[in-house]
């Protein structure tokens, strides 16, 4: 695959140099590519455009610039996919596919799992899926059978209820039997690009069926590592829910015979932009060594008084009998797309194996938003 790091800015990945390389991959691979047309159609009104309205934006400009016959237009498509230098370029010429091949279905999936290894193709199978989702998934089941990890990643990941950044298929989200067959393929998969994928496709179901995702995963064998790498990476949110079916199927007790000693947050004012360390103690009060799942839990100030919950790793081990472990983490005060700080007192509370064992608080100061 192309390379995927990040700009500052996500959607400049997009942005005129890209526009450039992808022009001249069509044109390098055939004289029936319009350039000119091309540059032309994607860069109006690019600038207003986020990440994914510009992979749709340049698209539609590719449209402008091809052969009006679908298989000649994919043809092109396909050869200039290998010369692009970035995924997020791959993923927009990929998304051609979508916008104009829903009509010859078994052309465009033959498309779709050759250029997924340059760029992942879990966006544009989405309209396939919406348009015939048996037929689709039938499809996606048999790339779970592919020699090639990006095809059976692929297979995972488009078809998960709850992807980033995607439309919602709510025949997916509803109904989690729908894709199991392909989940059920890869739960021992060599990849771990394509375990991860399987983990948080399990990890979306359980946000929505809960029950259904234990009964299954409590039927998958646990002699095999792969396996379990992934029953651990699709509970963790049950686990962070403190789940004590959950917490049982990686072996851990819910609740723990320890006793927190020290659980204290520093400093205990702070200015947004700025970092507090968690530390906390545990002292086993038990005669048998124990599995402890540690984790905290940030009620985090709101706008009118209200407070958002967010629970964070802290740490996995096991903890012998009579013992006592020390745990620190830092944790970064700084607004993020997907949280924003507001000023006042934030609890904190420490989590061992899924009960809430002590509490202490730290306060954003409100200087600090001036």
């Amino acid at each position: 695959m192309t390379d995927m790091t990040t700009p500052v800015l996500l959607k400049d990945i997009l942005g005129p140099q890209a526009l450039t390389i992808i022009a001249d991959a069509g044109s390098s691979v055939s004289a029936r590519f319009d350039r000119a047309s091309f540059l032309s159609a994607a860069s109006e009104g690019l600038d207003g455009l986020s990440i994914m309205e510009r992979v749709r934006h340049v698209a539609d400009a590719l449209h402008c610039a091809l052969p009006a016959r679908y298989v000649d237009a994919l043809e092109i498509i396909r050869g200039m996919a290998p010369q692009l230098t970035h995924g997020f370029q791959a993923v927009a010429v990929i998304e051609f596919v979508a916008r104009y091949g829903l009509g010859d279905f078994d052309k465009s999936m033959v498309a779709i799992a050759d250029l997924t290894r340059f760029g992942s193709a879990e966006f544009a199978i989405r309209p396939f899926l919406v348009q015939d989702t048996e037929r689709t998934l039938a499809m996606m089941k048999q790339w779970t059978s592919s020699a090639d990890e990006h095809v059976r990643r692929l297979a995972s990941e488009g078809s998960r209820p709850m992807l980033p950044w995607a439309s919602r298929i709510p025949a997916l989200k509803d109904d989690p039997t729908l894709a199991a067959p392909i989940l059920e393929a890869l739960k021992a998969d060599p990849s771990a690009y394509v375990r991860k994928s399987v983990g948080n496709h399990l990890n979306d179901i359980a946000k929505n069926h809960p029950d259904w995702l234990l009964d299954r995963l409590t039927e998958w064998p646990t002699d095999n590592p792969d396996t379990v790498w992934i029953i651990r990476h699709a509970l963790r949110t049950l686990i962070k829910k403190g789940k004590p079916r959950a917490l049982a199927l990686i072996g851990v007790t819910h609740g723990a015979s320890v006793k927190v000693r020290r659980f204290s947050i520093e400093p205990h004012v702070v200015r947004l932009g700025e970092t507090v360390v968690i530390d906390a103690e545990l002292a086993s009060t038990s005669h048998n060594d124990q599995r402890l799942v540690v984790d905290y839990r940030i009620y985090y100030a709101r706008a009118g008084g209200k407070t958002a919950a967010k629970v964070f790793k802290l740490k996995t081990f096991e903890l012998p009998a009579g013992q006592t472990a020390n745990l620190k983490i830092r944790q970064a005060i700084r607004d993020f797309s997907t949280r924003r700080h507001y000023p006042g007192r934030h609890e904190v509370e420490l989590i061992v194996n899924g009960l809430t064992m002590a509490s202490t608080a730290f306060e954003i100061a409100s200087d600090s938003f001036a």
